[in-house]
């Protein structure tokens, strides 16, 4: 009988590993973003809550990488009342089994799931987040 293959024995990336993958991920986006989202909790978790699944009509708390909870910039106005704090939401699991499926690594998906979350807070089109994620992804490749 042979021996288990080493990575039979790892342990999938916590939540603290892709909360550090984050914190990085972040301090790449463009600073003109990075700034204006100050005030934004970012957090990790494992699965999106019932509430969350329910509301969004989900099939499976797979189906969904992470999620803006908040007022978007462009909707916000000075006078408004905030009922909650604007937050950032990824879901450890699914955001791994994206992860396995596929060929990026890591922190490339911590990246683009981020940036996609905070891309809704600006209340942004998909073209226009898809140009901040080329310009995250340069700066982290390290090319300028």
């Amino acid at each position: 009988m042979s021996s288990p293959a080493p990575w039979a024995r790892a342990e999938p990336p916590s939540i603290a590993y892709i909360e550090r993958l984050a914190d990085e991920a972040l301090g790449i986006v463009p600073e003109r973003l990075r700034n204006l989202v100050d005030g934004v909790a970012i957090r990790i978790e494992d699965f999106p809550d019932d509430e969350t699944i329910r509301d969004m009509d989900l099939e499976s708390p797979f189906d969904i990488l992470g999620l803006y909870r908040g007022v978007d910039l462009a909707h916000k106005s000075l006078g408004d009342v905030a009922h909650d704090v604007d937050m950032i939401l990824l879901y450890r699991r699914p955001i791994l089994d994206y992860w396995c499926e596929g060929t990026d690594a890591l922190d490339a998906v911590i990246r683009h799931v981020l940036i996609h979350e905070i891309g809704h807070h600006f209340g942004l089109s998909d073209a226009d987040m898809e140009a901040i994620e080329a310009e995250a992804d340069i700066a982290a490749s390290g090319t300028v």
